[in-house]
């Protein structure tokens, strides 16, 4: 009787405990208090760690601390970007020669819209101002040392081996290099003088983006190396190209960033072979020849296509991958005479491109144990660069690129590369492109691509997935155990650097490499490969008011909240109707033979929404037993993917609507329709939806 009390009063404070949580975490004084940790992210040293076998309301906890961060910061970088884009404007009227769109894919691909590495300045025994670089034993985000890129554009400047972009730039537009490091529309407007100032020199007139190219060679900042010459510098310069013109190509309206949408002729840019190599899932490098070659294929130069090699060749190479050791097995340094030199120089990992860097050593007695996760502070192809050729002697194995998730080979799995010091000699080191002070760089195709990537380090060298960190992200050195395998390089002993810091996703990773927790989950449209049940237009429905006929919706590229994908929707007003918007947009043209059956009890429906205005909401429409329910409807709040998301088996989140009474009766119900509502407006409206899903709760 006394055990069952205390047992009681435990539940009952442990219930106090949980409604003081939540009523805390719904005030404004807990949500100015996330604002302050977001805003003050740099100064914090340490963030306790989520405990190993955390409970679900902790882990929810969690993900709504992680959210609120983020989106403060979203927020942050968009009313930033807003002012940038009348900066751009700024910069085509005083610079009419520059092609449209040019200015904000550059700006894009080095540094997502954020104005990045704002030096302090000091001065010296001359009175002359210099950037302060900080030395190798203060807290640093990323471990490459590697120079930095300063501002929106990311314009190099006093650094070894990178051209220095950024005093050529004040050069051009008269003005202090300090301010061209420090301002943004400074750095933006500079960027343009200079290369208009290129243009003139050039004698390209009205020029294409295609022909800007190798202006854009000179703005990587990446040819003043001393292997200019080199392939291997080259396919850094040409992925820096490759990037910018892609982000153009693409077209980006995203959270304030807005690069127009502009066709590309690749053939103009890059000859078919360099193409080929750009797109092509792995490369093998010779690097006393300094070639590059796609493995298995040769170029035929007639037809300029790479073909496969004849079987002879593939019998060779074939027997050269029968080497391999077996999931578990390291590489003894004693067996490397059994390995050719051209399967040393091939890539681990299918995927992957290579590229080899030249700073890396034996494992000794070594073996593979654990995976480090990293920022590049910088770009895709600078690091590349970098890493062939620096003065540290830093490196990794991998690199991977923010916009599609390419990946690079440095290093090969079974050496040393040397990126998280002491422990260099039983983990593998994976770069991800981007800053950890910028969230933009952290997409689902880099997610998706790294968490891949981790599952084959799994599989060759048995270290067990379930193993991955999942707990709160934070901006300091937070050592871990040595239980868990895969982590951030902040959560090594013995480290002073703190990526991939305060918005990597942990949460989001873990599930990428190990799967759903929940078999019973599922995603219904993702809009990847087609519009699944979303096929017909938003006017489609006879329920539908106040929008036209000429509304639109249709899968784009352009903006997604996972994957490459989303589904683009475009409201066009009635102007016969002076009703306001009610869109019916229909799943399987709302009937129930054309959708999936959801279990009621403890199932969720939901979807990834972003609106570029405000005044919208949402609802979900299903088909019951005894006929149609809707949602209450949830408000979308503009420039941010928001997740709304409805319990099945809570009557308080429905309504009646067509033959329906208000709740779920049936066991299981089909998906009708998403529900759009706006007050009625003259203007288009753009929203986007991604990931429509059913989640099983229990």
């Amino acid at each position: 009787m006394l055990k069952l009390q205390i047992e009681t009063r435990r539940w009952i404070y442990r219930a106090k405990l949980c409604a003081l949580i939540l009523a805390l975490t719904h005030s404004p004084l807990f949500a100015k208090n996330l604002d302050e940790t977001a805003n003050n992210a740099n100064s914090e040293l340490s963030e306790e760690p989520t405990l190993p076998h955390a409970s679900d309301f902790e882990i929810a906890l969690q993900k709504q601390r992680f959210d609120s961060r983020l989106n403060t910061k979203l927020q942050q970088l968009y009313n930033e970007r807003i002012e940038y884009q009348q900066f751009f404007k700024e910069a085509y009227m005083a610079f009419p020669e520059l092609p449209e769109g040019l200015l904000e894919a550059i700006a894009y691909s080095a540094s997502r819209w954020s104005n990045n590495n704002v030096p302090v300045f000091t001065k010296n025994s001359n009175g002359n101002t210099h950037p302060i670089h900080k030395s190798a034993s203060s807290i640093q985000h990323g471990h490459t040392e590697r120079p930095k890129a300063y501002g929106v554009m990311g314009l190099y400047h006093n650094t070894p081996l990178f051209r220095d972009v950024a005093s050529e730039a004040a050069n051009a537009y008269n003005v202090s290099v300090n301010k061209v490091l420090t301002n943004p529309r400074t750095n933006i407007l500079a960027t343009a003088a200079l290369l208009d100032q290129w243009r003139g020199a050039h004698s390209i007139f009205s020029p294409t983006l295609e022909e800007m190219a190798p202006l854009l060679q000179q703005l990587s900042g990446l040819q003043s190396s001393n292997l200019s010459k080199s392939q291997m510098n080259h396919y850094a310069v040409n992925s820096y190209v490759y990037d910018v013109l892609l982000a153009a190509k693409q077209g980006v309206d995203d959270q304030g960033i807005h690069v127009p949408q502009i066709n590309v002729n690749w053939k103009k840019v890059f000859d078919q072979k360099t193409l080929l190599q750009l797109k092509a899932p792995m490369l093998e490098m010779d690097l006393e020849n300094d070639k590059i070659e796609i493995p298995g294929y040769e170029f035929n130069k007639q037809s300029e296509t790479y073909e496969p090699k004849n079987d002879s060749d593939n019998l060779q190479q074939n027997n050269k991958q029968s080497h391999k050791q077996s999931p578990k097995q390291n590489h003894p340094e004693q067996n490397l005479q059994d390995y050719s030199p051209i399967q040393l120089l091939s890539t681990d990992y299918g995927p992957a491109l290579y590229q080899q860097s030249p700073y890396h050593s034996s494992r000794g007695s070594n073996s593979v144990s654990s995976v480090t996760i990293h920022t590049t502070q910088g770009s895709y192809a600078g690091t590349i660069s970098w890493f062939k050729n620096n003065p540290y002697s830093v490196s990794a194995h991998y690199v991977i690129r923010s916009s599609d998730g390419q990946i690079t080979q440095m290093v090969r799995e079974y050496r040393k590369a040397h990126h998280v010091g002491v422990h260099n000699g039983y983990t593998l080191g994976i770069e991800h492109e981007g800053f950890v002070s910028n969230p933009s760089y952290y997409t689902s195709n880099m997610y998706n691509a790294s968490a891949n990537l981790v599952k084959h380090f799994c599989s060759r060298w048995g270290i067990n997935c379930t193993k991955t960190y999942s707990g709160s992200a934070s901006s300091g050195i937070v050592v871990l155990p040595s239980s868990i395998q895969i982590k951030g390089h902040q959560h090594y002993s013995s480290q002073n650097h703190t990526d991939p810091g305060i918005y990597w996703n942990w949460a989001s990773y873990y599930s990428r490499i190990n799967g759903s927790t929940n078999p019973k989950s599922k995603i219904l449209d993702s809009f990847e490969s087609d519009e699944g049940h979303f096929t017909y237009t938003p006017a489609y429905s006879g329920s539908t008011q106040g929008i036209s006929t000429y509304s639109t919706a249709e899968r784009t590229s352009s903006i997604s909240r996972n994957g490459s994908y989303s589904e683009q929707i475009k409201l066009v007003d009635n102007s016969y109707s002076n009703d306001d918007w009610q869109v019916r947009f229909l799943s399987g043209g709302g009937s129930s033979s054309n959708n999936v059956a959801l279990s009621k009890a403890g199932g969720r429906i939901g979807f990834w929404v972003y609106s570029g205005g405000s005044g919208l909401s949402a609802a979900i429409g299903v088909d019951d037993s005894d006929g149609t329910e809707r949602t209450i409807a949830k408000n979308i709040p503009a420039n941010q993917w928001t997740y709304l998301e409805w319990k099945l088996d809570d009557s308080a989140e429905w309504n009646a609507w067509v033959g329906g009474n208000g709740i779920i009766s049936s066991s299981s119900v089909t998906m009708d329709a998403i529900w759009f509502y706006r007050a009625q407006t003259s203007y288009n409206v753009y929203l986007y939806i991604d990931d429509v899903q059913y989640r099983f709760e229990g």
